[in-house]
């Protein structure tokens, strides 16, 4: 397996690593439940349509903290078939990676961008997806997740859409990560760039009724008076922050908003009454079943 090291500088063709595996070719049309390099490894979920052409795309879906990985994989594979895309969902279990939305932080756990990075090697040697970026999609947890992962590795991504994401990491280097892009001693060999990670094009998709302070909104005064203080509220401040941050430096602004009405805070809600799905494969793949052009290197 790739060291830590390694895979924290490398592009996503480098994290393909066999490791001296064989075996026969996976299930299509069906969520399959894998465990990274067998028996007692981590758990994730997977959705090889029976559409999949040659190198298919490889599109990364992570949960919030109610950790439905297998509802991700199975409530997007209709789109994945329609599309051609491969549907990885990984399970960063609570005792485990109890930081995954902050990337895992010293003494939280292991890196969970790494531990997806892994997992990512592995579904590109089985499947023969395409290497060169992937493309993510998060719910709230995980739309914190995916946004970050995005920030630090933005030559692995060629997208991301961002589920009702509690709250953001900004991209002003004064504040230390993960309120900012500044270094963490949390986090001390991981870099940002945002002459790169402003080049990923993201959106941000939330309910209009997705106002609620639930208990798993964070409430700190900071987040409150920097982000707004519900989930509509921060989307908008962070998707125009980024945008400020891009035109600053001459950059497209291609950090936007797109609000669902009569939805709440629920994926599964989200997919049955306001076509979550459909906008999320929009978004990241264009309006019809075949992907669009991937954006500039980053």
């Amino acid at each position: 397996m790739l060291t830590p090291l390694l895979l924290a500088g490398s592009r996503l063709d480098q994290l393909l690593d066999p490791s001296g595996r064989c075996e026969s070719a996976l299930d299509t049309g069906k969520v399959l439940k894998r465990r990274l390099g067998g028996r007692h490894g981590q758990v994730y979920y997977l959705y090889v349509p029976r559409s999949a052409g040659k190198r298919p795309p490889l599109m990364v879906s992570v949960h919030g903290i109610s950790r439905n990985a297998r509802q991700h994989a199975k409530l997007l594979s209709s789109m994945a078939e329609l599309y051609g895309v491969i549907v990885l969902a990984p399970l960063f279990s609570e005792k485990q990676f109890p930081d995954y939305q902050r990337l895992g932080r010293l003494r939280r756990g292991p890196r969970a961008d790494l531990a997806l990075d892994r997992i990512v090697g592995e579904v590109l040697y089985l499947t023969g997806a395409d290497s060169e970026r992937l493309y993510l999609f998060g719910y709230s947890g995980g739309g914190q997740f995916a946004h970050r992962y995005a920030m630090a590795h933005p030559e692995r991504v060629a997208g991301v859409v961002i589920g009702a994401a509690g709250w953001y990491t900004m991209p002003q280097s004064e504040n230390a990560y993960p309120y900012g892009v500044g270094q963490c001693r949390g986090l001390p060999s991981l870099r940002f760039d945002s002459s790169r990670f402003l080049r990923v094009p993201m959106t941000v998709i939330v309910g209009d009724r997705d106002t609620d302070r639930d208990p798993g909104l964070n409430k700190s005064k900071r987040i409150d008076r920097l982000q707004g203080r519900n989930r509509v509220e921060r989307a908008v401040s962070w998707a125009k922050t980024m945008n400020l941050a891009a035109k600053s430096r001459g950059m497209a602004e291609h950090f936007s908003v797109e609000v669902l009405p009569g939805v709440d805070h629920s994926f599964e809600l989200g997919v049955s009454h306001g076509a979550l799905q459909d906008r999320i494969f929009t978004h990241l793949f264009g309006n019809s079943a075949s992907p669009k052009p991937r954006p500039a290197s980053v």
